[in-house]
């Protein structure tokens, strides 16, 4: 007769079982694989088009679009001279400026013009000119762009610099930064998983077995988000589409950590994989799926948000935390099935017959209660909890806090466009070209929409702000008027007109977003109704909507995360303590990130949605550590009693969530390859925060406090009256 630990089931359902589960991942992966590059072309990193409905530069865009049919995005062309332009070679420069509204993608000339193109626009001290180039392809601006800027090179005359800059320049620029996030920042992530699983398992094939889970998890998820934004269900971005990769692969090795700790354990204690796998799948499941589930939730939160870059990364994500979850609950556990010890070798986990492999092998040292046959590191972490339980936790506490402090540092309001990217940018320099000449805001003006009968009033009040360098009424796409010319009447939609006022700081700077404000302030005093929109309003609106968010999604959060821990725990008070702690491991991790950002990177701050993204990660992420140690404490509680059970726990998961938080923030460092300020510093605040949390938070304080306060950490369950229960 057969006992438990040799069990192996039927002969057809070992072939058949595997073979389904394996082929169906196959089909997933072979589908999704190819549409990897692909999905660069169903996203966008047009910052208008994820502002809510609600947003004042939002209603400003919609009458622009009655004003014209035109949605082109203005390309800046300066040249610069080394010494003053002659008026005579004004006609020169206008052959140049012929050629570039020739480039395929620019604007097609109005009846009546030879050119959509603005200029040659000479500046007051005669060292530059500059053209106002009209992309209508907005689908393909990188390519305009880099068109635009191959016949300004081949026509610049000699002694002269040329640069592509304006809102045009600048997408192409931060879509070309993004240009690795396809297959660079996967590439990278996947090797750097795969060198510390090596490290970690010191086995060959493990490593390919748990990586394969990964990837066939990405490759599922890439497929269904790459469907539904083409069938426009959801709005892809560049940061989304890099995060989801990054996070499909941390999660899904995650928990496949955590199932393969489990199947090592039971390998010991069963002679069969399959009794060995069966054990370990159900050990695992609770844990995994309450992580998965809880992260999906707290991404689902963003959907609140009235960003509809927020809005969109919440199920964006949600798709790969599902697939992860199914990969590491179905493929995984089919692939350790199938290869059983030989999944380990060359280190094989040996069958000790039922027998606790080191249940003596501290006969001679100190003996605690919990402790027995746990080794190395987590023993003597054990012994410090179990001995200066009150101490620990009161210097972890202070440590957490005083990194906290550095959150007074914090800028997190937005930065301007020309810092998003960290390499060199031909957009970039062009900018500060075109304002050491020009006025800086030149071809992103501030847009405003005025009734009829107020629109001479509005004009008058829009040029008395000391920002503004020029405001004329829209007139159409007409010629700019020379000295002495009457202006041609405004176009007038539905009773509206539109005034176009140019600054004279840089648009996406702090100063400009300051001018939009006190117009929007100013203007209603000289007509009712006023609408004030443009490039600047666009940013500012992105920036104030991101801080409402943050406030909103916080608390949302943490509610939902609250819930699912006081289910999974049958418990109040551990519930209310974890979330305590993960609340202050992201406030040290942002702490410390701050004064990085400020004194070691010297970063000009960091966009207003960091902070939301780096709570929703770090403690949704961090929560999933507190899933991993506090089910495993209450099994062995249930055993052995509340504080051996938590020594016991500590030492049993210490070393696997340790790996864990390895693999995660090296996965999540990956996102430092794409030269983007944003990904950069989640990069860093992820990273860093899941290594506090895994080294401090989860291996002295979370224990430390549970051991301090005893049983009545389950309260009021009944593991709270009953100290021990046998299983």
């Amino acid at each position: 007769m057969k006992t438990r630990s040799d069990w192996t089931p039927a002969r057809w359902l070992r072939i058949v079982l595997p073979t389904v589960v394996i082929v169906i991942w196959f089909i997933a992966g072979s589908l999704g694989g190819p549409t990897f590059g692909k999905l660069s072309g169903v996203s966008s990193n047009d910052q208008a088009a994820f502002l809510p409905a609600s947003a004042e530069s939002t209603a400003v865009q919609d009458w622009q679009k009655r004003f014209t049919d035109s949605q082109a995005v203005p390309a800046i062309v300066v040249i610069q001279s080394g010494s003053t332009i002659p008026q005579s070679d004004l006609a020169s420069f206008a052959a140049i400026g012929a050629k570039l509204g020739d480039v395929p993608g620019v604007q097609t000339p109005e009846s009546g013009q030879t050119t959509s193109v603005a200029g040659p626009i000479p500046s007051q001290d005669g060292r530059a000119v500059e053209f106002i180039v009209p992309v209508a392809d907005t689908n393909n601006v990188k390519t305009v762009v880099a068109d635009l800027r191959s016949v300004l090179k081949s026509e610049l005359p000699s002694g002269t610099q040329g640069w592509v800059t304006g809102p045009a320049g600048l997408t192409a620029d931060l879509v070309n930064a993004f240009g690795g996030i396809d297959g660079i920042l996967l590439l990278v992530a996947v090797g750097a998983v795969f060198v510390i699983l090596l490290l970690v398992y010191r086995a060959l094939l493990l490593p390919v077995l748990v990586l394969l889970t990964s990837v066939f998890a990405l490759c599922a998820a890439i497929l269904v988000v790459y469907l539904f934004a083409l069938w426009g269900w959801i709005k892809l971005s560049g940061q989304s589409q890099g995060i989801l990769s990054i996070l499909v692969i941390g999660a899904a090795t995650d928990y496949s950590l955590l199932l393969v700790a489990r199947y090592r354990e039971a390998l010991e204690h069963d002679e069969s994989r399959w009794t060995a796998i069966v054990t370990a799948w159900r050990a695992a499941f609770e844990p995994i799926l309450a992580s998965g589930a809880t992260v999906i939730l707290a991404l689902l939160c963003l959907l609140f948000s009235d960003l509809n870059s927020n809005k969109s990364l919440g199920p964006i994500a949600a798709i790969g935390i599902v697939f992860s979850l199914l990969s590491a609950l179905t493929l995984l556990p089919t692939l350790l099935a199938v290869f059983g010890r030989a999944a380990f070798w060359p280190f094989r986990p040996k069958y000790a017959g039922g027998e606790h492999a080191h249940d003596h092998k501290h006969e001679g040292t100190e003996r605690v209660a919990g402790l027995e046959g746990i080794r190395g590191v987590w023993r003597r972490v054990g012994l410090l909890i179990a001995h200066r339980p009150r101490l620990t936790w009161i210097v972890s506490f202070v440590v957490l806090v005083a990194c906290a402090f550095g959150l007074t540092q914090l800028k997190a309001n937005g930065v301007e466009q020309t810092a998003l990217v960290l390499t060199q940018s031909d957009a970039v320099d062009g900018q500060k070209v075109l304002a050491k000449h020009f006025d800086a805001g030149s071809g992103a003006p501030v847009v405003i929409v005025a009734k009829e009968a107020d629109g001479d009033a509005v004009l008058a009040a829009t040029k008395k702000n000391d920002g503004i360098s020029a405001a004329t009424l829209y007139a159409g796409n007409v010629r700019p008027t020379q000295p002495g010319q009457s202006a041609p009447p405004p176009v007038v939609k539905d009773g509206r007109v539109l005034i176009q006022a140019t600054l004279k700081a840089q648009p996406d700077s702090a100063a400009a977003e300051q001018v939009v404000r006190d117009l929007r302030r100013d203007l209603p005093s000289a007509g009712s109704g006023v609408l004030v929109g443009g490039v600047t309003a666009i940013a500012l609106d992105t920036n104030d909507t991101a801080q409402r968010d943050l406030l909103r999604i916080i608390p949302i959060v943490l509610l939902v995360i609250l819930l699912v821990l006081m289910l999974l725990l049958r418990s109040i008070l551990a519930p209310v303590l974890l979330i305590g702690s993960v609340v202050l491991s992201y406030a040290a991790a942002l702490g410390v990130s701050a004064l990085v950002f400020d004194h070691l990177f010297r970063f000009p701050g960091a966009d207003a949605s960091v902070p939301l993204f780096g709570f929703v990660f770090l403690v949704a992420l961090g929560v999933d550590y507190n899933i991993f140690l506090m089910t495993r404490v209450r099994e062995e509680s249930l055993r052995l009693g509340t504080r051996p059970g938590i020594l016991r726990g500590l030492g049993m998961t210490g070393s696997v969530i340790t790996s864990a938080g390895v693999v995660l923030a090296a996965t999540f460092a990956a996102l430092a390859v794409i030269p983007i300020l944003f990904l950069v510093q989640i990069a860093f605040i992820v990273a860093f925060g899941v290594l506090l949390d895994t080294v401090l938070v989860r291996s002295l304080l979370v224990p430390a406090v549970s051991y301090d306060v005893g049983r009545a950490i389950w309260w009021p369950s009944k593991l709270w009256r009953a100290p021990r229960q046998s299983v």
